[in-house]
């Protein structure tokens, strides 16, 4: 497989799905600022222009990362990254989705690409400040989420917390600080062989 990622983004959580299940695959980096997305040759694999991007063995690509996520998960069932029952599996969604769309989509988006919200630089902290507290709100619903476990979704890694995980990461370098169970979901995650490799590998000291 060819995994299409960018160091520090939103792939990461799709990196550490890929070594927690010891997968073999070639790294591809996208520089997004050099406008890597944008090439007809990224194109062709992800019209979308987006990250992450996974080329499977057959040659289809995915490019998405809940899409990515649940594939990985129902493709190595044994791993247990994804529950069993009906209920466990709508509850990974539900954090997934939550950190994905919501915390990623709607508040760090206004807060990394405060630009593409409104045209007018004036307007520029407003967005940045609504965008603050979309991430903040998203985590206060996240901590009681947590609260009580040591994992998104009860007492195992699912592939939630991998999509949690890179949020919470996001906000240890943005001066948002982490609700008490949030930070210790994530510095649970940072003992994780996996996750120590990954932010190795993608130039972050642990």
């Amino acid at each position: 497989m060819k995994f299409y990622m960018t160091p520090g983004s939103c792939t990461t959580g799709i990196h550490i799905l890929l070594e927690e299940l010891e997968l073999v695959f070639e790294v591809d980096l996208v520089n997004l600022l050099a406008g890597d997305q944008d090439t007809a040759a990224y194109r062709a694999l992800n019209p979308k222009g987006t990250i992450p991007t996974l080329v499977r063995d057959d040659g289809t690509a995915l490019t998405d990362f809940v899409a990515i996520a649940w594939w990985l998960a129902r493709s190595w069932p044994k791993r247990g990254l994804l529950p069993d029952d009906a209920e466990g599996q709508a509850r990974v969604l539900e954090v997934m989705n939550h950190a994905v769309g919501t915390v990623h989509g709607q508040g760090f988006a206004r807060i990394f690409t405060t630009d593409k919200f409104t045209p007018n630089p004036a307007d520029h902290a407003a967005v940045k400040a609504q965008g603050r507290e979309i991430v903040e709100q998203g985590f206060a619903v996240m901590n009681d989420v947590l609260d009580g476990r040591d994992y998104a979704v009860g007492d195992c890694l699912t592939i939630a917390d991998a999509a949690l995980f890179y949020v919470e990461f996001w906000a240890t370098r943005s001066d948002i600080a982490l609700p008490p169970s949030c930070l210790a979901h994530y510095t649970r995650m940072l003992t994780r062989r996996a996750v120590r490799q990954v932010l190795a590998e993608e130039g972050y000291r642990v």
